[in-house]
């Protein structure tokens, strides 16, 4: 598949914070073509595992995960949905996702800096994945982001943050600064995991369990 740029209309301005990282990704990317040990790992598969078992709903129509990296919950995702836009700011990661993705019809993988190329021209989504992202991210871009899943979620629509909670030397915010600017949208929070080595929480604009939505309760 071709690495050409993929972009949305955006968001206009901002994202010089996550572009400050860009060295670093370049670095990463070229090295190797799985850092994370994405595929290797048992923590990352039983992660991956966590959040898809988190999510409220079997299956959904239109699902967006910026920062996907090289794609392996973009491949985890695309088994729960019918239409999956993968994003990640790097073009070595988005070159290897497409390539991983490649005979899967139902999802495509673009280039986006976020918050500047959030895709506002694809449409609405009934699930937001913001895996490992948002710590990359200033405030102000991270207040961005989650200004942009409150336009972009449908009205049934459920958003998920998963993310690393040590702190490392890229950092530009906690994990903690990041849920709190999602956890102000407003969102019924559907679930909380937390570990030592990583936190997961989903919203909903629908509050109800998945209980009583199946009507058990």
């Amino acid at each position: 598949m071709s690495a050409a740029h993929d972009k949305g209309d955006g968001g206009g301005g901002g994202g010089e914070g996550i572009d400050r990282q860009r060295p670093y990704f370049d670095a990463l990317y070229a090295a190797s073509d799985d850092p994370y040990a994405l595929r290797e790992r048992w923590y990352e598969a039983r992660k991956r595992a966590v959040l898809l078992a988190a999510l409220p709903q079997a299956r959904y129509r239109k699902v967006y995960e910026p920062g996907c990296g090289i794609g392996e919950l973009t491949l985890a995702l695309s088994h729960r949905c019918d239409e999956l836009l993968a994003s990640d700011f790097s073009a070595h990661a988005v070159d290897i996702a497409r390539k991983r993705t490649a005979a899967v019809a139902n999802v495509r993988v673009a280039q986006h800096a976020l918050p500047m190329d959030w895709p506002r021209d694809a449409g609405r989504f009934d699930l937001i994945v913001l895996s490992e992202l948002g710590y990359f991210l200033d405030r102000r871009d991270m207040q961005r982001v989650a200004e942009c899943c409150r336009d972009s979620l449908e009205p049934d629509g459920t958003l998920v943050a998963c993310d690393w909670r040590p702190d490392f030397a890229q950092r530009s915010l906690s994990t903690k600064e990041v849920h709190g600017v999602l956890a102000d949208l407003g969102l019924a929070r559907l679930a909380l995991h937390e570990e030592d080595d990583f936190v997961l929480q989903v919203w909903a604009r629908d509050g109800r369990s998945v209980a009583e939505r199946e009507g058990i309760r």
